[in-house]
């Protein structure tokens, strides 16, 4: 890459078909591309405040933009709602720091 040329931002939803389902009664958002179940966000919500507790990828779509296109669609969900979150789950606290443009959903555990 020529130092003239500004790097481009990395796409955080890179597949196409992608469905998030909520499972309220689950206490999870999940993903499906086309007819596959590709994995899970779960989470404990209080009211406005989601506890986001794990981020689970079917190990045949490891490694390939799953994951973070999940959490992108579940933060832009929640975010939609007006809910701040409480991020426990370590993929997502690094999620957070790659694309800070989130951090004003995150509250303190409490």
């Amino acid at each position: 890459m020529s130092a003239h040329q500004p790097q481009q931002p990395v796409e955080k939803i890179v597949h196409q078909g992608l469905r998030l389902d909520h499972e309220e009664d689950r206490g999870r958002y999940a993903l499906w591309q086309g007819p596959t179940y590709v994995g899970f966000i779960g989470y404990h919500r209080e009211g406005d405040v989601a506890t986001i507790q794990h981020t689970i990828v079917n190990e045949e779509f490891g490694r390939r933009g799953y994951a973070r296109a999940l959490v992108t669609l579940v933060l832009d969900q929640l975010r939609s709602e007006g809910v701040k979150i409480v991020p426990e789950c370590s993929y997502v606290q690094d999620y957070l720091r790659r694309y800070p443009e989130y951090q004003d959903m995150v509250v303190a555990a409490g």
